[in-house]
């Protein structure tokens, strides 16, 4: 008889139980303010998710950012999960919607059922579809279709309606520009702001330089739009506005087909209807501003309306002074025989006795920042790297709860502003009590929305940081040292020059730290 052996299974290993790995993907299809925290959002709803599962393991957040779905190619974050996927890295997908996952039915298509051969399903919570059940396929293929035609029809509706607007003259601006209010419908003069507007072109048809203009403007605290102070590109930008002559040119701008906003320079058609308004300034005039402004630019060899009209000079515009906080200007100084190029305090050339900052030489700036290259390129292992790593260590999930908390507080406002007007309506309210209970509502949206506003810019200002010395370490790690300064280099990483004495500056990065450098007098 044979001998048989019974070899016992051990039960704690059958016990264990292979963790399913989950990653989510997320895209918004613009790059403001608050679609990147919204995307922020989405990646902590993601993880928060993932994690709370103890079936699954989480692998990572794949997102795109300011780009379209209607093109896989365009989309690195999401070629990057297929990529994972492919290598075997990835069990399960969750995303928001198929018109986050892809707007394009092909693509759409496409990906599922590649993603399906290799065993990898996708889980659509708005649709709750999850591709592991083909029969939901017929679903996904219609779902699908209507998220591709509703990106098409939208883009293509609202221009329709806006071009329909401007042809039949019944265009209403946005925002009106200063000098104008709306009321009931209409764009009128407003007699205060009016009076700002004809001095501007008083002042530059007097000879007045738009520098000039704006400093007397902000010495004497006159007032802008929004409530900041008045600088050269806005003053500039009221000497070429037709609205002030009581016509209005449509489409100056467009949205191309990558949603990206550009001047319109003979691409598009363009729309003018002449007394529109009631004009603040004349047609003579204005044409005569126009036409110095023109003049001025030619003699300097420069365009208007390009780059270099506003940033003549790398240096242009970026030079603070420590002591008054003015912008430097470009001057030349020495003798025939030993002209140089220095740059000085505006506020010192205006009056010494207000800024004692004298003028520092242009090759010496040039000099310090190809120093400041040099160090970091030397120490971007110890000094960079371990800054980075800091910074992607910061949390902002406070920062999220909190906007999230006031958008809803927002939205409760409104609902409850609609059961006031209601009860209004039905006689059951006073009007003294409504205006009263409606006008605290409105304060209190108003406070709520400086609030998100004050959370986005801290939320953005910290991720566009770690963007910007991502960047910066890049460049510093394939490069042993330059010799010269480069424009091009100190325009992507430098967001302004301070001036502390003539003998040290401080470069200001675009990844939040400050530099400084001593330099030969």
């Amino acid at each position: 008889m044979r001998k048989v052996t019974q070899i016992k299974g051990n039960k704690s290993i059958a016990a264990i139980k292979t963790k399913l790995r989950v990653a989510a993907y997320a895209r918004v299809s613009t790059n403001n303010a608050e679609q990147l925290v919204s995307l922020e959002a989405q990646k902590h709803h993601y993880e928060s998710y993932i994690k709370a599962n103890s079936d699954w393991e989480f692998v990572g957040i794949y997102y795109d950012e300011g780009i379209p779905g209607t093109k896989k190619e365009k989309r690195t974050g999401l070629l990057r999960l297929i990529s994972d996927c492919e290598n075997r890295n990835v069990d399960f997908i969750i995303t928001k919607s198929i018109s986050r996952f892809a707007r394009n039915t092909t693509d759409c298509l496409e990906l599922v059922r590649k993603l399906t051969d290799l065993g990898v399903f996708i889980y659509f919570e708005k649709e709750n579809i999850n591709t592991q059940s083909m029969d939901n396929e017929l679903m996904l293929t219609i779902l699908s279709s209507l998220a591709e035609n509703e990106s098409i029809s939208m883009s293509e509706n609202n221009k329709w309606s806006i071009k329909r607007r401007f042809r039949n003259g019944t265009y209403k601006l946005s925002y009106p520009p200063y000098g104008y209010d709306y009321l009931d419908g209409q764009v009128i003069v407003n007699k205060k702001q009016a009076e700002v507007i004809k001095r501007i072109f008083a002042d530059a048809l007097s000879g007045k330089g738009t520098q000039k203009i704006a400093e007397e403007l902000n010495a004497d605290g006159t007032p802008t739009k929004r409530g900041g102070g008045w600088s050269n590109s806005t003053v500039r930008g009221i000497l070429s506005n037709e609205k002030y002559t009581g016509d209005l040119l449509l489409q100056k701008t467009y949205t191309d087909e990558t949603f990206s906003r550009r001047t319109n320079k003979g691409e598009l058609d363009q729309y003018f209807i002449d007394n529109h308004h009631e004009a603040i300034i004349g047609h003579d005039d204005f044409e005569a501003v126009n036409q110095a402004i023109k003049q001025r630019g030619k003699e300097k060899g420069i365009k208007g309306g390009s780059s270099k009209y506003l940033n003549r000079y790398p240096l242009s515009g970026k030079i603070k002074c420590a002591e008054c906080e003015s912008t430097f200007k470009r001057r030349n100084h020495g003798s025939s025989n030993n002209k140089y190029t220095a740059w000085c305090c505006s506020k010192h050339i205006s009056n010494i006795e207000e800024c004692s900052m004298v003028y520092i030489r242009e090759d010496r700036i040039h000099q310090a920042c190809v120093t400041m290259i040099n160090k970091l390129i030397f120490s971007q292992k110890i000094v960079l790297k371990p800054l980075l790593k800091n910074m992607k260590s910061t949390n902002y999930t406070d920062n999220l709860v909190k906007v999230q908390e006031a958008e809803s507080k927002i939205e409760e406002n409104t609902e409850r502003l609609k059961v006031l007007v209601n009860l209004m309506t039905k006689g059951y309210l006073e009007p003294a009590l409504f205006n009263a209970q409606k006008n605290g509502l409105r304060l209190e949206v108003e406070k709520l929305k400086e609030k998100k506003d004050a959370l986005y810019r801290s939320i953005n200002g910290g991720m566009n940081r770690v963007t910007e010395l991502q960047q910066l370490i890049k460049y510093t790690s394939k490069k042993d040292h330059i010799e010269r300064f480069d424009e091009d280099i100190f325009e992507q990483f430098v967001k302004r020059v301070i001036a502390f004495s003539p003998t040290e500056i401080g470069f200001e990065l675009k990844c939040g730290i400050t530099l400084r450098e001593r330099m030969e007098r």
